[in-house]
């Protein structure tokens, strides 16, 4: 309030109004009791939200691997050579491809020798890995970073360099091992050519291919180490258990999940392994190193039969979906039994 220097006082202007029996009222707020519409987008149905999210994922897989692998599939159907792709024709012939493959003994040679190159090195990947993870587990903080960093450098290194480096280390004249062998005192190995058959070329890249995918396998053992409780390996080593009887009875069975989609990855990956094949040296010598990735590079490209290529990668996607099978199988398996 305010008094005047005539002693009048008066109220302040900001003060609530007083009712009849000398209260004051509450201040009324415009708009007070009603709430104003929001203006705003329409809710999406439920229903549809994950379509939404997952479309553009499935826009980009489609436009990636659909339509290729659906051009593909046509052309292994038709007659295109180095004369119908000049002319730009493209026939088709049914299943002539197929037929000229399946009759074909080269094409069922390559195939051999797919499988038992992945064979090889799925098993030794998976060996050698299990064993670097257990070998992770056990040694100190410094040592399992030294030897976590040297696995992941290794896994890291671009295919291209990693086949260059190997193709110095058995170079017929100033190659390493040359020199190790002799160093050692092995005769025959003044200049000699560790790519002169198939299976020498096929076991270098298999020291490149486990060398490469071990870091991997090796990691993820460790990772699943330490998820198994130290109570279980104290129970084991109370029964008498060794460290053979321990890893099969405690660490096998929880980590076979681990085991079992790490071995089916490293089947697709060493399955469909081109790089390493083809760069080590061509397929050759006399195409004797050919795996079936290599051998449809090897018939489309170089010797022009488009169609026929097109035909074995068609043929390689069904042997690994039906190697796939069995795995999928398997985790259908797993969950119904959990």
């Amino acid at each position: 309030m305010t008094v005047h220097s005539q002693g009048a006082v008066t109220a302040p202007q900001d003060a609530p109004p007083k009712s009849a029996g000398g209260q004051q009222t509450p201040p009324t707020t415009k708009g007070a009791g009603t709430s104003a519409p929001r203006r705003g987008r329409k809710p999406l149905p439920a229903g549809w939200l994950p379509y939404l999210l997952i479309g553009p994922a499935v826009l980009s897989l489609a436009t990636l691997l659909l339509y290729p692998l659906a051009k593909n599939v046509i052309l292994s159907f038709q007659k295109v050579d180095k004369i119908e792709f000049i002319q730009r024709k493209a026939p088709f012939n049914g299943v002539e491809n197929y037929t000229q493959l399946l009759g074909d003994a080269h094409f069922w040679t390559v195939v051999l020798r797919t499988f038992t190159f992945t064979a090889a090195n799925v098993a030794l990947i998976m060996l050698i890995g299990s064993l670097v993870g257990i070998l992770l587990n056990r040694l100190g903080t410094w040592m399992r970073l030294v030897l976590s960093m040297a696995l992941v450098m290794a896994w890291a290194m671009p295919i291209v360099a990693s086949v260059t480096v190997f193709q110095w280390l058995f170079d017929e004249q100033f190659g390493v091992m040359n020199w190790v062998m002799r160093t050692l005192g092995f005769s025959g190995y003044e200049q000699h050519n560790w790519f002169e058959t198939g299976l020498s070329t096929l076991t270098i890249v298999t020291v490149l291919v486990v060398w490469g995918s071990v870091p991997f396998v090796a990691l993820n053992m460790y990772a699943g180490l330490t998820t198994v409780s130290g109570e279980l390996y104290e129970a084991a080593r109370m029964d008498g258990a060794n460290g053979w009887q321990t890893f099969w009875q405690v660490v096998f069975p929880n980590l076979k999940p681990f085991f079992t989609v790490t071995t089916f990855l490293e089947v697709i990956w060493v399955f469909k392994a081109f790089t390493q094949v083809y760069a080590m040296n061509r397929g050759g010598p006399d195409r004797a190193s050919e795996t079936l990735p290599v051998f449809a590079f090897v018939e489309g490209q170089s010797q022009g039969h488009y169609a026929l290529a097109a035909a074995i990668s068609v043929l390689t996607i069904v042997m690994l979906v039906i190697v796939m099978s069995f795995y999928f199988r398997l985790i259908l398996k797993q969950e119904e039994e959990q």
